[in-house]
């Protein structure tokens, strides 16, 4: 139990403070004039290879606008938020008129973007800030996208035009607390009633789920024992959602816990596409593709944060760019955006034209966040003490990358997802345990 101190001892401790105790920090700029920090945010130096060329006109333009709203509206205010872990909704109205939610979903005022037009925008957030990637990401190639994929015409007139505009809101809910890489064994009920269906159960790591106006959640019919997908709106009774406190990375984003107590959904909500865990596959097979380049953005960031960086910095007299190990460390992260970028293009390419495994969308997720991994913590090294400070971008980057390496498959089940498709040999249980001696 805490006892009170007393008025002397408030008096002593206050006599110990200095009289600047409490004053706020400096400004960054002020207490480290040397280098330029992230929230004017450097420019694009990491296409070394020139692959805006591979990219179409209408491609290029889609990555222009959401360059300039990033650098311009997202930059100043990113480091600020992501101290905080508190979502900037002022920002939402700016990334809604960027029109790239919805993706490659035609119709229903979508904008019906290439997959590779997608993954060009996902990078793009991602560069400025991983976790409004992520926001974007969840809200539109996984949400939007199931109501797109599997559900009536209904449920898309209704939800979709809002949701494309940002005006509303959505999270997907799969994961569960026992249940991440397993997510097909999940424990969520929906027991059929008169007019609807009954929700019961629990899931975690929900993002947008805090404040999102739709939730497409996924539950087992009791019935059938298959996976159904249900459209719950927020605030329906018997549903809580609350934020996860304490995370390392993506603080911006606001993941939750949720829990469903007898919560009902109509008939006209649950969505007649998901009637078994692979119906979650098609949606799936797109959101690892944007998830992939999120890893890219994030690389393209850092890199052009340190290349202004080792320019402007000095040390022994001489800007920190002189020094060989350094160009040395700067070129490393140059090759890996190169070779990163040309596996998510090569991606969006098979999934264009239908020859996309799930093989390949799980290698090209697990060896381009590999590789961002590597990336960022050359940028971390290079930066020095700024390199744990969230003003320079590479601190913020580095954390920010360590859900991203774990989320939609972690690298270990990715790879287990491609072996599987080149030996024909399912690895994901152990072997089953004997009780007699093998000996």
């Amino acid at each position: 139990m805490k006892v009170p101190a007393s008025e002397a001892q408030e008096n002593m401790l206050k006599e110990a403070k200095s009289t600047y105790f409490d004053l706020p920090a400096l400004d960054v700029s002020i207490a480290f004039p040397q280098a330029t920090p992230a929230s004017v945010f450097p420019p694009c130096k990491s296409d070394y290879y020139q692959f805006n060329d591979l990219l179409t006109i209408e491609e290029q333009a889609v990555r222009k606008k959401v360059r300039e709203c990033m650098e311009k509206e997202v930059a100043p205010i990113m480091a600020k938020y992501w101290e905080k872990a508190e979502f900037p909704f002022e920002i939402v109205p700016k990334l809604g008129a960027l029109h790239i939610a919805g993706g490659s979903i035609k119709g229903y005022g979508c904008p019906n973007l290439s997959i590779t037009a997608n993954a060009i925008a996902t990078a793009e957030v991602a560069r400025v800030d991983a976790s409004c990637s992520t926001f974007i990401l969840v809200h539109s190639s996984l949400a939007m996208l199931t109501i797109a994929l599997c559900g009536s015409e209904t449920q898309k007139q209704k939800y979709l035009p809002s949701l494309a505009e940002l005006k509303t809101i959505a999270c997907w809910a799969l994961t569960e607390p026992d249940y991440g890489s397993d997510a097909s064994a999940l424990r969520t009920t929906a027991r059929k009633v008169e007019g609807g269906w009954i929700l019961e159960g629990q899931k975690r790591w929900i993002g947008n789920s805090t404040f999102a106006d739709v939730l497409v959640i996924f539950a087992r019919n009791t019935s059938s024992n298959q996976i159904n997908g249900f459209i719950v709106k927020k605030d329906t009774p018997g549903l809580q959602a609350t934020k996860i406190d304490n995370k390392i990375g993506l603080r911006i984003v606001q993941n939750g816990d949720i829990l469903l107590k007898r919560v009902f959904v109509p008939d006209e909500d649950r969505l007649p596409g998901v009637n078994s865990f692979q119906d979650t596959n098609k949606v799936l097979a797109v959101s690892r593709v944007m998830v992939a380049w999120q890893p890219i953005g994030i690389s393209m960031g850092v890199y052009d944060m340190c290349h202004r960086y080792l320019k402007e910095r000095k040390q022994f007299g001489a800007p920190l760019a002189a020094f060989q190990i350094n160009q040395q460390k700067l070129v490393q992260m140059l090759g890996n955006v190169q070779a990163m970028f040309l596996i998510g293009w090569r991606l969006c390419k098979l999934y264009e034209s239908g020859k996309m495994t799930p093989g390949h969308a799980s290698m090209g997720k697990s060896w381009i966040t590999l590789k961002a991994r590597e990336t960022v913590s050359l940028g971390r090294e290079l930066l020095g003490g700024n390199g744990i400070l969230a003003d320079f971008l590479v601190a913020k980057a580095f954390c920010d990358l360590e859900p991203i390496y774990t989320y939609e498959g972690t690298y270990d089940i990715n790879t287990l997802v491609t072996g599987r498709e080149v030996t024909g040999i399912a690895s994901f249980k152990p072997a089953a345990l004997s009780n007699r001696s093998r000996l």
